[in-house]
């Protein structure tokens, strides 16, 4: 090779050099900024992440020391209601006598004994259950449990013997009968089902009752439309009613056990009899009576324990209490008494006490307690469940009102009623018409239902 070829050589040998420097070079370079760029990227990711959660931090605490305050401001009453894991929830107030809790799900009926020592009740959780009243101000309460196979008890009220109970059923929709009866060594009562009967509708049942007096017995189904039947107490049919609310709200067997009356959609509360004859034989059903005055639907009814007043709530915002201690034979229409208002939000669950001194009337999670006399709402209990109410009502003594609409139970002293009866006999004795002896018994129950009420509230019994 000659020397300019040499030297041409070494030229494109170092120009290649040079070409694979640059592009090395410059990958370096690119690389580097690459690099850089990432590096930035995730410092301001974390920035703004850390920020975020510093911020949430800083809001949570803001929330919590705000719902300390709202917590810390005095309330209109001293109630508490405070959420547990599992949605479950503690409820306290003065007036809270106690809280049976056995069941396992939401309690959807109750009912009280016509003796004043047993309260019934059922729930979804498969169980029905039998409370003693006179275990209601201890700690533990004990109960008797009878199992609901298959199905759930959607309503329940006892029979006039008090040795049993009839259901209706939320699957079978017909009616179950239940008996209490003493074990063979007389240890103790066990609850057991001994007859179902036929099922008549495939309408839902809404509400169910028991009658029974001195000419015979009956049992009343009320439906979701506009149907009643009566039947016998195993289960034949007796007599069909249409009672023509356009749909039925609510049915109820009088405390006597002579009556059954109904409202709905429409204004107006209908009253039938059930008539036997003098050898216990079915006669008729008989509309003896008009509860009419309210200009909406009427949503429930509740009668006292003699059946000569009823308490009835309506979508017009009102409440009515009506003398029915009247000759319906001869045309006699009831007697409205008195009508209060209410804090109405939707529809609601009544009460009359079995002396008729005390209306409660449940709307959602509240209960409201009323002076029958007065009409003024005295007591007022707020958030009881933590699910909307399915039924309130007194024990037969007025000392005690109950409801349920969760898994629990409440159990609420009377106070409404023990300064109603006070107030109720304090006038009767300064009528001129009232006997010595007659004015004496009742100076005396004054004074006993007068420490009964210090007692509940805490206070001195007045002299």
């Amino acid at each position: 090779m000659s020397g300019n070829g040499i030297k041409d050589g070494m030229a494109e040998g170092q120009e290649s050099e040079t070409f694979f420097s640059a592009i090395v070079v410059t990958l370096s370079l690119a690389t580097v900024i690459g690099l850089l760029m990432l590096v930035c990227g995730f410092g301001t990711s974390g920035s703004s992440q850390g920020n975020a959660e510093s911020e949430d931090i800083s809001n949570e605490k803001t929330n919590n020391k705000s719902k300390k305050a709202k917590g810390n401001q005095p309330g209109k009453r001293q109630q508490k209601q405070q959420v547990k894991r599992g949605g479950q929830s503690t409820f306290s107030h003065p007036l809270l006598a106690s809280t049976l809790k056995e069941h396992s799900s939401n309690v959807l009926d109750l009912d009280f004994s016509m003796n004043g020592k047993y309260l019934a009740s059922c729930a979804e959780d498969r169980t029905v259950r039998v409370w003693s009243v006179k275990e209601f101000k201890d700690k533990v309460h004990k109960c008797l449990r009878g199992n609901v196979e298959y199905d759930h008890v959607t309503k329940i009220k006892f029979s006039p013997d008090c040795k049993a109970f009839i259901t209706s059923l939320s699957i079978g929709n017909c009616i179950r009968v239940f008996k209490m009866a003493k074990k063979e060594d007389g240890s103790s009562s066990t609850i057991s089902a001994s007859l179902d009967f036929p099922k008549i509708l495939s309408t839902d049942i809404i509400n169910i009752g028991l009658g029974s007096h001195a000419h015979g017995s009956f049992v009343m189904m009320a439906y979701k439309d506009t149907t009643i039947q009566i039947c016998d107490v195993k289960g034949e049919i007796l007599q069909s009613i249409d009672t023509h609310h356009m749909n039925n709200n609510y049915a109820a067997v009088s405390p006597c056990g002579r009556f059954v009356a109904s409202c709905g959609f429409t204004p107006d509360v209908k009253v039938w009899e059930v008539l036997f004859n003098k050898e216990g034989d079915f006669n008729e059903v008989k509309r003896v009576m008009d509860l009419k005055g309210h200009r909406a639907s009427v949503y429930y009814l509740s009668f006292n324990t003699d059946s000569t007043r009823m308490a009835t709530v309506s979508k017009d915002t009102t409440w009515k209490l009506w003398d029915t201690n009247v000759e319906y034979n001869k045309n006699q229409d009831p007697y409205l008494l008195y009508t209060g208002t209410y804090n109405h939000t939707g529809p609601s669950l009544l009460a009359l006490s079995p002396d008729a001194h005390t209306v409660a009337i449940a709307s959602g999670v509240r209960i409201m307690v009323y002076n029958a006399t007065t009409g003024e709402e005295e007591e007022s209990f707020e958030d009881v469940h933590t699910q909307p109410i399915t039924k309130i009502g007194f024990d037969p003594s007025n000392r005690f009102l109950v409801s349920c609409g969760d898994r629990h139970i409440r159990v609420f002293h009377n106070v409404v009623g023990y300064r109603s009866n006070i107030a109720s006999m304090e006038k009767k004795i300064k009528m001129s018409t009232t006997t010595k002896t007659q004015k004496e018994r009742m100076q005396s129950q004054i004074r006993l239902m007068s420490e009964c009420l210090a007692e509940i509230l805490g206070e001195s019994p007045k002299v």
